[in-house]
């Protein structure tokens, strides 16, 4: 076993009645060795799940929506809903980010979807209604996801509890890539065949040819998303691996090596891209001296990466420094226009959520707010775009007025998960893919919990008198 953490205790012992037992003052602020945490088990299970059961396996009665991790969301949602009705519980009163992130989605798909059924905007179709629909049953996912998260999570005990089971789902992801990467064999079509009662609804492209390697994409649809939720969670994982009082530290470190090889192993300029934005907003709220022993790993990391995998030097060049003649380039520019002109014949409330269907390849959106524009409208671009950067600027102020190096380190991967979803959503329609879907609202919970225990702190020292920062 590792050390179990060098920080002091700091505990705010609540002294308020039952209603009052959701105040943000009854925060642990720091992780300590032998604190369980408590959260709901279903909580647990769900944020396992995402990256543990394959999304292409469905009900075949509810189609794209009736996968596992969707279906348990909404179970977690129903037992919110009942709790809050039974008044076993009682939400939080405190308006952070998480909670209006999400409420400005629900605004905005349901003012679209709204539109839809009143035929003021799109064709309400069977196939186009049935497509809203499903829109609706991810949106009450993702609206359980943020609720529970941020409701939850008391503690840091129970913040390291949660990470502990959604970093194992996505252990798990990426050990499919790396079978995927040097067998080229993929493990989840074995998987699948485990899944009685669940039909194979398509949509996952484990294996991409480009240039001279193979790009994977674990337990997700594809590469691109692989290389996304792996910048997401990268931050997470480094946090874990500097405070978590429990476990191996080699096995914490060791989690970290996995999601760096998924960026790498995507092969894609998105891969990149998420983790120059993971780190950039990161480092800096490292500790000191373990930003300074990063800035020396991270090169001798991708001096290996460079060195150990054939061919990757070569692709990688021609993937990061290619023209506008990329076809993956010109297809996005090329869809512009009639992007504009889609706009233009809807322009409030889209087309209807879900109601973009592209006739061939070519004209798939690789951009969520595109995508948003189209199908919600300008009213609902401006409730999506709230949606994705709200969170992650809150993270920043977040982390740059929390007082502890444990709370500040964790509000900085919370802010740097959420800005690489943000950024990374100009290049994919990421809200499309049930990984992405599913993980983006999760952090958002869980930064929605940081940001109530930062408030928590800040009441405590400034009720002790000592308002300066550490």
């Amino acid at each position: 076993m590792r050390r179990a953490g060098t920080l002091a205790s700091a505990r705010v012992t609540p002294s308020q009645s039952a209603s009052e037992l959701s105040a943000p003052s009854r925060f642990t602020l720091i992780p300590e060795a032998g604190v369980k945490g408590t959260t709901p088990l279903l909580l647990r299970v769900t944020a396992f799940s995402i990256f543990f059961f394959p999304s292409s396996m469905v009900i075949d009665v509810i189609g794209a929506s009736g996968t596992v991790p969707i279906l348990l969301c909404c179970i977690l949602l129903a037992f919110w809903l009942c709790s809050w009705v039974w008044n076993l519980h009682k939400p939080i009163q405190l308006r952070h980010p998480g909670r209006i992130a999400i409420s400005f989605l629900i605004l905005g798909v349901g003012a679209s979807y709204g539109a839809l059924y009143g035929g003021w905007s799109g064709s309400a179709t069977a196939t186009g209604l049935a497509a809203a629909d499903r829109w609706l049953i991810l949106l009450a996912a993702s609206t359980a996801l943020v609720l529970v998260a941020s409701e939850c999570i008391n503690s840091m005990g129970d913040m390291l509890q949660v990470l502990r089971w959604l970093l194992a789902g996505a252990t798990f992801c990426c050990i499919i890539g790396v079978i995927q990467f040097t067998l080229h064999y993929n493990p989840m079509e074995w998987f699948q065949s485990l899944m009685p009662g669940f039909t194979y609804n398509g949509g996952d492209t484990p294996f991409q040819a480009r240039g001279n390697l193979v790009r994977v994409a674990g337990s997700t649809f594809h590469s691109i998303e692989f290389a996304v939720v792996a910048g997401m969670l990268l931050p997470f994982s480094i946090w874990r691996a500097i405070f978590d009082p429990k476990g191996w530290q080699w096995f914490h470190w060791l989690q970290t090596t996995l999601l760096v090889f998924a960026l790498a192993s995507s092969v894609s300029r998105s891969g990149m891209l998420s983790a120059t934005v993971a780190l950039v907003v990161f480092i800096p709220f490292l500790p000191k001296l373990t930003r300074n022993r990063v800035l020396m790993v991270l090169p001798f990391i991708i001096i290996i990466l460079f060195v150990t995998i054939p061919g990757f030097v070569s692709t990688l060049t021609d993937t990061l420094f290619t023209d506008t003649s990329d076809p993956s380039i010109a297809t996005r520019v090329n869809n512009y226009p009639r992007v504009l002109r889609m706009i233009d014949a809807h322009p409030l409330f889209g087309l209807g959520p879900g109601n973009y269907v592209p006739a061939n390849a070519l004209q798939i959106l690789d951009n969520q707010y595109l995508n948003g524009a189209v199908t919600l409208g300008l009213v609902g671009l401006v409730c999506l775009l709230i949606y994705f950067f709200i969170p992650g600027l809150a993270g920043i102020h977040a982390a740059r007025h929390a007082r502890s190096p444990a709370l500040r380190c964790l509000a900085g991967a919370g802010a740097a998960g959420l800005l690489v979803a943000a950024f990374l959503s100009l290049t994919f329609d990421s809200l499309s893919f049930p990984v992405f879907a599913l993980l983006y609202p999760l952090l958002v919970g869980l930064s929605g919990a940081t940001w109530r225990m930062v408030e928590a702190e800040s009441r405590v020292v400034d009720s002790m008198g000592d308002s300066r920062p550490r």
